[in-house]
C-alpha cells in the first residue's frame, strides 16, 4: 500500500501534556499519496486529542476509503475497542468508507447489527448509523483480524463530524452534573471527595438519604453502595448511574420513602483517568482495576484503594447494615440489562440473592432474568462483586449490573430496540425504584399518589435527558398482556 501524505495541522495550541501522552492523532490531515499542493476541501482532517478521544493512526487507501487504527489503552497494548474521533474539512456529498482494522476482541455486537454513533456541529444529538451501512468481517488484508467498516456520506461542509463506539460520557460531563446537583442545596444529598486518581482527578462519593429525624431512632437504616465506570470505555454505566441519582434526589413519592429508609452511597466514576484518556478497560498505568480488589495499591490503584477502605470500614461498623453492593458495567456481546451474582452453598441464600433481579424484571422491560447468572469463575476473583461477596456477611448481596452496548429485546418485540442515552437512564431509574419493592415499603405510599415514574419528574437538571420518556416500568396492562402471551424474562 502506498504511503499517504499525513500532516499535522497547526491549531495554534502547543503540544505536550496529557494529550501527547496518550498518542492520539492531533488534527491530522490525510492527503492522497504524493500530494504536496495546498490542502483541498475533501482532504479529511482527523482529531482525537480531546477528553475520552481515541484514534491512533489513519491510512489513506483511496479517495473513498481510509483504514483507522484504535490507540491501545495506555500502558496496555491488549485492549483496543473504544474509539472516539472527529472529522472535518469535508466536501458536501463526499462518500467514504472507514475501516476500523485493529479491534482486540473478535466477538462483538457489530455481528448483531450494532453500529457506531455519530453527531455533527449542526446536529448535536448522538444517533446510531443505519445498521445496513456497517459491516463486520474477518479481513485477509489485516492478518485475518476482524474489521468493522462503515459507509458514510458527509452532507454539510462547515460541520465537524464526531464518531464514537458508544455515547460518550466524559469526566467533565460528570463534574458539571455533580456541580449542578450541589447548587440545588438538597438537604438529603452530600457530595465529598473520597480521594484523587493518579493524575489528580476527583474520586467523588455521593450520599443520598433523609436525615434521621424523619424516622424513629431505633430503626436501623439499610445501606446500598453503587459504583460505576471501573472500565472507562463502558459509558452506558454512567447513564444508568445518572438515572439512579436523578431518581433518588427527585420529589417522586417512591424516592422520598427510599430516602427515609435507605442510605445510598454512590461512586459514579471509579476510573476517572481511564475515562479522560479514552481507554476501554484500563487505568492510566494499564491496570484493569476490576481485577485488583483483593489487594489494591494506594499509589497504583488509589481510587480502588479508597473505595475498598470505605466499604471495609462500613462493613465493620455495627450501626451500618451494608446490604447491597452493585457495580455497573456495559457488555460488548450480549443484549438487554442483566446481572451477575455469586454462587453460594446455602440454597436459601441462593434463593434470596435471586429476589432483587426478579423484582427488577417486573419494573424494567429491558432487564433479562434469563441472562442473569451466578458464577465463581477463577478469572473473576479480583472483581468487586466476588471480593466483596466474600468479605460481607450473608445478609449482603453483591452484583454486577451489566447493560448491552447496543440494544434490548422486550416482551413481544420481534427486533432488538437500540438503547439511547435516555433509555439507559430509564434503566437506572428502574433499578432505584426496585429497592422499594425489595424492602416491601409499598404500604408507605399514599394511595392517591402515582407510583409509576415519569421521566419528566426526575429529569436531569443538566439537559442530560430529553425528559420526553414515557412512564418507566410496566403497568398492570403490560403485565396482563405478557401473562396472556406466556412471556418469560
Amino acid at each position: 500500500m502506498e504511503e499517504s501524505t499525513v500532516r499535522d495541522v497547526d491549531t495554534g495550541s502547543e503540544g505536550g501534556g496529557e494529550d501527547a501522552l496518550v498518542g492520539n492523532v492531533n488534527k491530522l490531515m490525510v492527503s492522497p499519496p504524493g500530494y504536496s499542493g495546498a490542502p483541498r476541501r475533501g482532504h479529511l482532517v482527523f482529531d482525537a486529542c480531546f477528553e475520552s478521544g481515541n484514534l491512533g493512526r489513519v491510512d489513506y487507501i483511496s479517495e473513498f476509503e481510509f483504514d483507522l487504527f484504535i490507540r491501545p489503552d495506555t500502558c496496555n497494548p491488549r485492549f483496543r475497542v473504544w474509539f472516539n474521533f472527529t472529522v472535518e474539512n469535508v466536501r458536501e456529498t463526499q462518500r467514504v468508507i472507514f475501516n476500523v482494522v485493529n479491534f482486540s476482541k473478535t466477538k462483538s455486537l457489530y455481528r448483531d447489527g450494532m453500529s457506531p454513533v455519530v453527531k455533527s456541529t449542526s446536529r448535536p444529538k448522538w444517533q446510531r448509523l443505519p445498521a445496513k451501512n456497517v459491516y463486520y468481517y474477518r479481513c485477509p488484508d489485516h492478518r485475518r483480524n476482524y474489521v468493522m467498516s462503515f459507509a458514510f456520506c458527509f452532507d454539510r461542509e462547515d460541520d465537524v463530524y464526531q464518531f464514537a463506539y458508544c455515547y460518550p460520557y466524559t469526566y467533565s460531563r460528570l463534574q458539571h452534573y455533580l456541580a449542578s446537583l450541589e447548587r440545588r442545596n438538597l438537604p438529603y444529598l452530600q457530595r465529598e471527595q473520597l480521594g484523587l486518581s493518579v493524575q489528580q482527578r476527583r474520586l467523588d462519593l455521593l450520599t443520598i438519604t433523609n436525615s434521621d429525624h424523619h424516622q424513629s431512632p431505633e430503626k436501623e437504616k439499610k445501606l446500598v453502595f453503587l459504583t460505576a465506570r471501573v472500565h472507562p470505555g463502558e459509558s452506558p454505566a454512567s447513564f444508568i448511574c445518572q438515572g439512579v441519582i436523578d431518581f433518588l434526589v427527585s420529589q417522586h413519592p417512591v424516592a422520598q420513602i427510599l430516602r427515609d429508609h435507605v442510605i445510598f452511597k454512590i461512586v459514579p466514576m471509579l476510573n476517572p483517568d481511564g475515562v479522560y484518556l479514552g481507554n476501554y478497560r484500563c487505568s492510566l498505568m494499564g491496570f484493569d482495576l476490576n481485577r485488583h480488589w483483593q489487594d489494591p495499591s494506594p499509589w497504583a490503584h488509589p481510587t480502588l484503594h479508597a473505595v475498598k477502605q470505605l466499604i471495609v470500614q462500613m462493613s465493620q461498623d455495627p450501626r451500618v447494615s451494608l446490604e447491597f453492593y452493585i457495580d455497573v458495567h456495559a457488555h460488548s456481546t450480549m443484549l438487554n440489562g442483566f446481572m451477575y451474582g455469586n454462587v453460594f452453598e446455602d440454597e436459601e441464600r441462593v434463593q434470596r440473592q435471586a429476589v432483587f433481579p426478579r423484582l427488577l424484571c417486573q419494573n424494567a422491560p429491558d432487564f433479562s432474568f434469563s441472562n442473569t447468572s451466578f458464577n465463581r469463575d477463577v478469572v473473576k476473583a479480583g472483581t468487586g462483586r466476588r471480593f466483596l461477596g466474600g468479605l460481607l456477611d450473608d445478609t449482603s448481596y453483591c452484583y454486577t449490573l451489566e447493560v448491552s452496548f447496543y440494544s434490548y429485546m422486550t416482551a413481544g418485540s420481534t427486533a432488538p430496540v437500540p438503547y439511547t442515552e435516555e433509555t439507559y437512564m430509564k434503566l437506572g431509574r428502574n433499578v432505584a425504584r426496585t429497592f422499594l419493592d425489595y424492602y416491601k415499603l409499598n404500604n408507605l405510599i399514599k394511595d392517591n399518589r402515582p407510583t409509576h415514574i415519569q421521566s419528566s419528574e426526575v429529569k436531569s437538571h443538566t439537559g442530560g435527558g430529553n425528559g420526553k420518556g414515557n412512564g418507566v416500568g410496566r403497568d398492570a396492562a403490560d403485565r396482563e398482556r405478557e401473562k396472556s402471551q406466556g412471556v418469560r424474562h
